[in-house]
């Protein structure tokens, strides 16, 4: 598991090759970029934080996107090298690749692997390709299991998301698929439920009544049979959406969900270090100009409030299934535990099954993780959700 000091870098690649109806960076679509100009200024990139971080270690990588696996691997390699000259990695250091399983990324896997990649996330989403179709994905089922059997057969860590509570999916057809999904054996899955954001073709679509959304109470039945499935095949959920066998929780969104500084490089790239929220240029050729003006690619660098990061660390550390420890993060953040949780709602929840408090330790239930948005409201105190 990753030290509590350590780094996690994450480094966005922000280009595709194709649109999708739920991606919002649908503008970053190209035949082809500059790997040059690319890895120049993303290396430029770790150059600056590194000066804002000296002293620590990375603990995790992860290349995501976009479409991190169409990226030369060489350019990872030299990122990874970068990351191991500038801070050091950590003798366990995470290094994951976020992938599409087509036959075209899936043959580039070997390389990764020499390039210094020890884990791969696949972007499977659906074993079915009517409900890939309905994705907008590229890959076919049978695509999806060859590169997912090629990844197993690389690389000692891998795991693979799956969508759910898709229009008109019944129980019965999502509990077979997620059967099927377990029996390949992998440690880890992401497990999400098809949500429509602003300004994407799905929301579009049901704006012209051409898509009906899965009925919210359907949806949350669903995850009850999720959680109970992954549970009993041996990969309990140790956050909301993600499943591990014991030991196999991903380094990198641990650090996340633990408020832990994660160094954002690349387009797009959000940030935390030392209580400041760092964003860089989202369009790629704002984010290569700025780089070649300043040094690096920040648009915003803020500093954070004592309440706001508090408010984060909660919202956060609660989707987890170990909890939160507000002795802990009240003595991060020169506060006190009774000053972080409304205790009257926390006990009023508790008595519903819903959360769990052992002394300076809150976690919300199996039970109460289908209502996470609704508790978290109701027990983060209205100050701090405010902040």
């Amino acid at each position: 598991m990753p030290a509590a000091d350590d780094l996690a870098l994450y480094i966005h690649w922000p280009f595709c090759l194709r649109k999708c109806p739920y991606c919002d960076f649908n503008s970053h679509v190209r035949d082809n970029v500059d790997a040059d100009a690319w890895q120049a200024a993303l290396l430029a990139d770790l150059v600056h934080e590194h000066a804002l971080t000296e002293g620590r270690r990375v603990g995790s990588i992860f290349f995501g996107g976009g479409t991190p696996s169409l990226m030369p691997p060489a350019l990872a390699g030299a990122l990874i090298e970068q990351a191991q000259r500038l801070w050091g990695l950590a003798p366990d250091a995470e290094i994951t690749l976020e992938a599409n399983p087509t036959s075209y990324e899936a043959g580039k896997f070997a390389d990764f692997r020499a390039a210094g990649v020890n884990r791969v996330s696949l972007g499977v989403q659906s074993l079915h390709d009517d409900a890939l179709a309905f994705l907008g994905r590229e890959h076919s089922a049978a695509e999806a299991m060859a590169a997912l059997e090629s990844a197993q057969g690389l690389f000692g860590r891998v795991t693979f998301d799956l969508i759910y509570a898709r229009p008109r999916q019944s129980a019965e057809a999502w509990e077979a698929e997620l059967a099927r999904a377990l029996a390949f054996g992998t440690e880890h899955l992401s497990l999400y439920q098809l949500t429509i954001e602003p300004g994407t073709g799905f929301a579009g679509a049901v704006a012209r009544g051409r898509l009906t959304p899965m009925d919210p109470d359907e949806a949350a039945d669903l995850f009850v049979q999720t959680q109970e499935q992954t549970r009993a095949a041996g990969l309990p959920a140790y956050e909301i959406s993600n499943h591990a066998r014991p030991g196999a929780e991903s380094h990198h969104n641990l650090t996340y969900w633990r408020y832990r500084d994660y160094v954002g490089i690349g387009p797009g790239a959000h940030g935390r270090r030392g209580g400041m929220a760092t964003i860089r240029h989202k369009k790629p050729e704002a984010f290569l100009r700025r780089v070649t003006e300043n040094g690096h690619g920040l648009s915003e660098e803020r500093a954070l409030g004592r309440e706001e990061q508090l408010s984060e660390a909660l919202l956060m550390g609660l989707r987890l299934a170990e909890g939160l420890d507000l002795a802990e993060l009240a003595a991060r953040f020169d506060t006190i535990p009774e000053a972080l949780v409304d205790a009257g709602r926390a006990a009023f929840y508790a008595d519903l099954g819903f959360v769990e408090r052992e002394g300076d330790r809150l976690t919300i239930t199996p039970q109460g993780m289908p209502l996470l948005d609704a508790l978290l409201a109701e027990l983060v105190p209205a100050h701090l959700v405010a902040a």
